[in-house]
């Protein structure tokens, strides 16, 4: 059997022999059928009654296909299977799973990877993603079962409807539609659809002639419109495009499974992933007054420190990745959790990351500050918070000692980096608990640099906050130097 390899979100890989050029094996009905099994496997582990799965999928091609397949393997072993009746987003599944106390939900999505790649996430009782340890589990169980199938406990179900009461719960629709916003959403499309769209469209609330909300790139297809459903600014010329007409507030956007949001101003400019958390902590904390600490991946800006530092609410780092902001999320007390690539997750809500939420939450925030564009808000903010100095570089690795690059550097850790003292270190595990990940928090503040290693690709990551543009160069390729042990300038 070729490789099935688990990444932080479950498994993604390419369907086509066409692109099949390693050992990994491809996604198919016979791999899906082998993860399915190793999944029922794990879920009867316990020995405890099993109350069932959702199953859900996005508009990919053979998406539905496999979804089918995935539930026909947890009713062969004898667990009831509630499998979505359309396509769907990924929070949708993970809403459901959590609201009728099933034991796991099972996405059949590859997120914002390319139309020709396919995967399959999975989701626990809790409404969030499989922890580590889980995760590992069901690796370790691949191909150690024969496979059943059977369709007699699957049951075709509508994923919606509480998921849309919930949100009428939490969103404020009627402040909003009493706005004079005008808001453009590209779909990318992905699962999002006009989900956004229709939950004002559907609402009897009065509401103000002027306030609108248009999709774009929806309903789903198959390759995205011939575009990466990846919410960031490159991806997101036709919406700029769009905006840039003059005839919106702002532009949201959300990726393939839609569980992460990207946002755009009324003038088509990009705003940074890393301001939008700024933004969307504020606001949960401070407006939507969610109690508990704000949970970050260590590649977010460290304004998030100082701004809650100082209004004395707890910050954490932790390793890259939605599902360790969400093992603080399910084991604590968190108001809010946001990663670098747009995923954001609220105590209101689900231990989830979820692009339609925070799209809602989003237009909520700017419909309540009084102003007609997000530009008038965000620029109001920026004075408040001060600018972001942020930067990212990705350099390809291709020799074997890859995996022993950081452990090493820990061995005897630089005292300076750029000229800049070093205050401390922290390292981050990745999925196997293997050190991926090492931050240097520098003298000054907020400055440092995170060097992480890709658990998908041959690729060292290098991420930087400074005081200038200049500093951030000047830190990053420090961090190229490190890894390539060269001498480093102080």
């Amino acid at each position: 059997m070729k490789r099935i390899n688990f990444g932080t979100d479950g498994w993604r890989a390419l369907m086509s022999t066409a692109d099949f050029l390693n050992d990994n094996a491809l996604i198919n009905v016979e791999s899906v059928e082998i993860v399915a099994q190793a999944f029922a496997d794990y879920l009867r582990y316990s020995g405890k009654p099993v109350n069932g799965a959702a199953v859900g999928f996005d508009g990919r091609r053979n998406s539905e296909l496999f979804a089918g397949v995935f539930a026909s393997v947890l009713s062969g072993n004898s667990i009831n299977v509630f499998l979505s009746d359309r396509i769907c987003p990924t929070p949708l599944l993970s809403f459901y799973t959590k609201h009728f106390g099933l034991d796991a939900g099972v996405m059949i999505t590859a997120s914002h990877n390319p139309p020709e790649y396919n995967g399959i996430k999975f989701k626990a009782a809790y409404g969030g993603p499989l922890l580590t340890e889980d995760t590992l589990m069901v690796e370790k169980l691949l191909a150690k079962s024969k496979v059943v199938r059977n369709n007699s406990l699957v049951s075709k179900v509508d994923f919606f409807p509480p998921y849309i009461e919930h949100l009428r719960k939490e969103i404020d629709i009627e402040m909003i539609s009493k706005s004079k916003l005008s808001v453009l959403v590209d779909s990318m499309g992905g699962a999002g659809e006009n989900l956004i769209e229709s939950f004002f469209s559907n609402s009897t609330l009065p509401h103000d002639p002027d306030f609108r909300i248009k999709t774009i790139f929806a309903p789903a297809n198959e390759l995205f419109y011939g575009r990466f459903a990846e919410p960031i600014e490159k991806n997101l010329t036709p919406l700029k495009s769009a905006l840039m007409e003059g005839k919106y507030s702002m532009g949201l956007a959300t990726d393939g499974d839609a569980d992460r949001l990207g946002v755009m101003l009324e003038n088509g400019e990009w705003l940074s992933a890393q301001e939008t958390i700024l933004l969307l902590s504020d606001f949960a904390v401070n407006k939507k007054n969610l109690l508990g600490a704000v949970v970050k991946t260590s590649s977010v800006t460290d304004k998030i420190s100082q701004l809650f530092y100082e209004r004395g609410r707890k910050v954490l780092d932790v390793q890259v990745g939605f599902k360790y902001i969400c093992e603080e999320m399910i084991s604590g007390d968190v108001a809010f959790g946001g990663e670098e690539s747009g995923g954001f997750g609220f105590a209101n809500h689900l231990p989830e990351r979820d692009g339609i939420f925070s799209a809602l939450i989003f237009i909520e925030m700017v419909a309540g500050s009084g102003y007609s564009s997000l530009s008038d808000y965000v620029n109001i903010k920026r004075k408040e918070f001060g600018k972001i100095f942020y930067s990212r570089i990705d350099h390809h690795y291709y020799e074997k000692d890859i995996s022993l690059k950081l452990p090493k550097l820990l061995e005897s850790p630089p005292t300076e980096i750029a000229g800049f003292p070093v205050k401390s270190v922290q390292k981050f595990y990745g999925s196997h608990r293997n050190v991926n990940g090492i931050k240097f928090y520098l003298e000054g503040k907020p400055r440092w640099l995170l060097i992480r290693v890709s658990e998908t690709e041959p690729m060292f990551r290098f991420y930087a906050e400074g005081e200038n543009d200049s500093e951030v160069f000047d830190l990053l390729e420090t961090g190229k130097n490190l890894i390539q042990g060269k001498k480093i300038a102080l």
